[in-house]
């Protein structure tokens, strides 16, 4: 059964209203749809998306290993139906503890990473289990960390493409989620054809649900790969657009009215990232000759995943579907597998331990197209596309500003000046914009240029009160300053809605020590030192302030 085909029905099964688990948003759970569509249910329970994201205790994978470059020992076990992550590092009692682990993320085709809360706030294990490789390791970019990553936020713009229904944080907060903050696991029907209360609940007309439902193969072009690209498609950066969040996006909608992508042309890039795959197939022969004629489910089933016995025939016959029977035994009839020339496995450039198959569907083995590997080059051969591309520049003005400030702050040597250019121009069409506000007033605090930074902050601030970056740059201008006290009351307002910034804790505990305040210096490196116990800067401060009398280190 191919994407978007349906088994012919008679009559309509439908729970009764009362028992159909609608939230406010209209959203039902794929309990309530297997009532209709149990063998599509049944399939799709088995694929990857299904199998996402869930309770801890559902997919535990032990752990018993050390990491070299931090010596700290890590376990990962179950008990009396809890599961536990336990870290220590011989030697060094400050090192010693563990936190419960709620969640799973990943299916396990690649890998599995797990959550665990914190007074509340959500946070990513920092070791990971590569399936691949069969190897518990550290968590991507923290491979030679040498202290213990425990404060890395569950961000929802991680989460998302995890878990189809979560709580959102509470107001002004990374990550502060209600408790449970999953309300489905995995990657739910509704992800992809949208709330389906009305669907559910709506009048039968001749055995038929007069309900709407999005049913992706019959949007428009750009509508329907859009449902893949909310997961699928990484880009170098990804802007929300203003007002918008990109967890606002249902079936149907224009992805590009939440969150504008970019990628980067004019550079060489040797591999992919680990989620690639939209852009990847927008390089191939297949997808610029066939146009809007071939999307994802082209190839793909999302309610059907080939077994491993199955995978070779099932996508020879996908290829074949456009290249016809003959090609097939024209062209290298005895290699049945096309996938092993034409769509290879490489590594990942930015998830360690973890290959990514090429949706370049390059011709030749090994001579796949060329896109981002040095990005120390000259501005002008650097340039920053929108994707999908548009023609909106007027609006994109801003989105695009700010995706170069992130390219900038990323140590991107082209990405500043052209930020300071098109920040200004933003600034201007846009002047109530508090993100824009506070990139530019960035840009003039590294130019030295504090009056301005110090308006512009303040400006964003009123406009958008839980600015967090903000916030803490102001504070950092009014300490230089000598305006302690305003410093002090900007950094505990944004310390309380993100304690795992260890670094804003700290500007707090020398502040503190500074003025002798000496048992609320030691309260937040207290509070630093639970959200990231190995850090060696908040242990010296905490010992220095214990001594008598405290030391401020000055």
């Amino acid at each position: 059964m191919m994407a978007g085909e349906h088994p012919e029905r008679t009559g309509v099964h439908r729970p009764p209203a009362s028992t159909i688990p609608e939230d406010a948003t209209g959203y039902v759970g794929n309990e309530v749809c297997a009532g209709c569509h149990a063998a599509i249910y049944q399939s799709y329970a088995r694929t990857p998306m299904a199998r996402a994201s869930g309770p801890a205790i559902e997919n535990v994978v032990p752990a018993d290993f050390s990491h070299p470059s931090s010596g700290v020992h890590y376990r990962v076990y179950s008990e009396a139906g809890h599961v536990w992550l336990s870290f220590e590092r011989p030697g060094d009692p400050a090192v010693r503890g563990k936190r419960e682990l709620l969640y799973y993320i990943g299916s396990g085709r690649r890998g599995l990473s797990y959550l665990f809360a914190q007074d509340g706030f959500l946070f990513e294990s920092p070791v990971n289990w590569y399936s691949k490789e069969r190897r518990w390791d550290m968590a991507p970019a923290y491979q030679n960390a040498r202290e213990i990553p425990l404060n890395l936020p569950a961000y929802t713009g991680c989460l998302r493409c995890h878990v189809s229904s979560m709580r959102e944080p509470a107001k002004g907060t990374d990550n502060l989620y209600p408790a449970p903050a999953f309300l489905d696991a995995g990657v739910t029907c509704e992800r992809c054809h949208g709330p389906g209360a009305a669907h559910v609940t709506g009048a039968e007309t001749a055995g038929a649900v007069t309900g709407a439902i999005v049913n992706p193969s019959r949007l428009a072009p750009e509508r329907r790969d859009a449902v893949c690209m909310q997961c699928h498609l990484e880009g170098k950066v990804a802007i929300e657009r203003r007002g918008r969040h990109a967890d606002e996006f249902e079936p149907g909608d224009s992805l590009s009215e939440y969150i504008r992508y970019y990628i980067l042309s004019g550079v060489q890039e040797t591999g992919l990232g680990g989620v690639s795959q939209v852009e990847a197939l927008a390089q191939s022969v297949c997808k610029r000759k066939s146009g809007d004629r071939m999307s994802c489910t082209s190839c793909h089933d999302p309610h059907y995943q080939p077994s491993a016995g199955e995978r070779v025939s099932y996508y020879r016959g996908k290829c074949l579907a456009c290249h016809g029977a003959d090609f097939g035994t024209r062209h290298h009839a005895a290699q049945l597998d096309c996938m092993s020339c034409h769509m290879p496995a490489s590594a990942s450039t930015d998830v360690a331990h973890t290959q990514v198959t090429d949706h370049r569907i390059p011709r030749f083995p090994g001579t796949s197209q060329a896109a981002l590997r040095d990005l120390k080059l000259p501005p002008e051969r650097l340039s920053l596309v929108p994707f999908p591309d548009s023609s909106d520049a007027e609006k994109d003005v801003r989105d695009l500003a700010l995706a170069w400030e992130s390219l900038a702050n990323e140590g991107v040597d082209a990405g500043e000046p052209e930020a300071e250019r098109l920040l200004r121009s933003a600034a201007s069409k846009f002047p109530n914009d508090p993100e824009v506000l506070s990139a530019l007033g960035y840009i003039e605090q590294r130019h030295g240029e504090t009056r301005q930074a110090s308006e512009l902050y303040r400006r964003a601030l009123i406009l958008d009160p839980d600015l967090i970056d903000a916030g803490a740059n102001l504070g950092v201008i009014e300490a230089k300053s000598g305006q302690l006290r305003q410093a002090v009351e900007l950094w505990q307002g944004d310390f309380r809605h993100a304690p795992a910034r260890s670094q804003l804790g700290m500007n707090l505990v020398v502040t503190l020590c500074d003025e002798k305040r000496f048992d609320e210096a030691r309260a937040i490196a207290l509070r630093v030192l639970e959200f990231n116990p190995d850090m060696a800067a908040a242990k010296d401060a905490l010992r220095r302030l214990n001594r008598t009398p405290p030391d401020c280190g000055n």
